[in-house]
């Protein structure tokens, strides 16, 4: 009996000692996370390219933006009829700058001044020179554009060296210049003589120093808004320059230009149909007078020196003083304080009377 419960006891303990021999079960470690993958930054955006907002240039004659390669040419002067039976003028309102100076008579005569002439088109009727306007066009070192001229002007013509295209005696005539079919039928001969920018630009390429000399610059300086700080109201001005012309300045808001009339009516511009506006409008005082013996009344008019005047822009207007230091130099104006004047950017309309002659009128 004791055999057998010894028997049975070393049968468990031998049970329970291969139990415990049994694999030991190793931990269970996590898994590692994986490292995080960084991502390429994204490339930025490359920045639009602005639109562009007009030529980089600006014209001298109105500060507004012109084509860089025009701004240092030698502007082009033009002498255009103004008479009554002569109307419409052909391309005048496509002048950067209008002077209007009286003539023998009580006519007036006008100077389209263009910096470019590029798509200006047909421009008439052309009438003569006188000494007064070779000022004018030499002031902006000008290649002038008449047909025929007075003894005078053709005196001074060589001896000042003015560079001129003439419809009468220059030889250009059969270039440049022709007489306007429709014009031929409702006006007398001499309101028939036109050209044209394109022929104008042809004929100068070749003839003539194109650009300025090195160191020439304007002067006159502009703004956006050219309306005189503490301006009288000028919203309406009328300047009689005789019995036979008398000029219309109303100011139109819409626009911000005067709208030009002459001889009763609207002065149109019969290339365009459109009614000429400017602007600055400048009415510059000084002295005119006949030249003795001559038979037709031509005028002499004093542009060297200096004088007072008023200018109008935006409704408004101030007195100035103008100068110009000799023929070859272009106008200065100053405020009454010596401040040099800023204009509207824009053309401008510069009316050269004699107070004793004319009169200035605006309300």
């Amino acid at each position: 009996m004791k055999k057998r419960t010894l028997a049975m006891f070393l049968a468990m303990m031998m049970l329970l000692s291969l139990a415990g021999c049994g694999k030991k079960e190793e931990p269970v470690v996590p898994a590692a996370e994986p490292e995080p993958i960084e991502e390429p930054a994204p490339e930025p955006e490359p920045e639009p390219e602005p639109e562009p907002t007009g030529p980089a240039g600006t014209n001298p004659l109105t500060g507004l933006p012109m084509e860089p390669e025009y701004e240092n040419d030698r502007p082009v002067a033009v002498m255009f009829n103004n008479l009554k039976a002569a109307q419409p003028q052909l391309g005048i309102s496509r002048a950067d700058i209008i002077y209007e100076v009286p003539a023998e008579g009580g006519i007036t005569r006008m100077l389209g001044v263009f910096q470019s002439l590029e798509g200006v088109g047909t421009l008439g009727s052309i009438r003569s020179s006188r000494p007064y306007y070779l000022e004018l066009a030499l002031g902006h070192d000008a290649l002038y554009v008449h047909a025929g001229g007075s003894p005078e002007a053709y005196k001074d013509i060589p001896a000042w060296g003015v560079d001129n295209m003439d419809g009468v005696n220059g030889g250009s005539d059969a270039r440049i210049f022709w007489r306007d079919a429709e014009r031929k039928k409702t006006m007398g001969y001499e309101h028939t003589l036109v050209t044209s920018g394109e022929k104008i630009q042809e004929y100068v390429d070749g003839h003539f120093r194109t650009e300025h000399k090195d160191g020439y610059a304007y002067t006159q300086t502009f703004a956006a808004d050219g309306t005189p700080a503490g301006g009288a109201p000028a919203e309406h001005v009328t300047l009689k320059f005789s019995n036979y012309k008398t000029g219309v300045f109303d100011y139109d808001a819409a626009s911000g230009k005067y709208l030009v009339s002459q001889y009763g009516k609207p002065h149109t511009d019969g290339a365009l149909n459109q009614q000429v506006s400017a602007a600055n409008v400048l009415v510059l005082e000084t002295s005119i007078s006949e030249i003795a013996g001559d038979t037709y009344g031509r005028l002499t008019v004093k542009l060297t020196g200096s004088g007072s005047g008023t200018y109008f822009c935006g409704g408004k207007c101030v007195p100035i003083q103008w100068s110009k230091a000799d023929r070859n130099s272009q106008f200065v104006y100053t405020l009454q304080d010596g401040t040099p004047l800023t204009m509207g950017q824009g053309n401008s309309y510069v009316c050269i009377v004699s107070p004793k002659r004319s009169t200035l009128t605006y309300e």
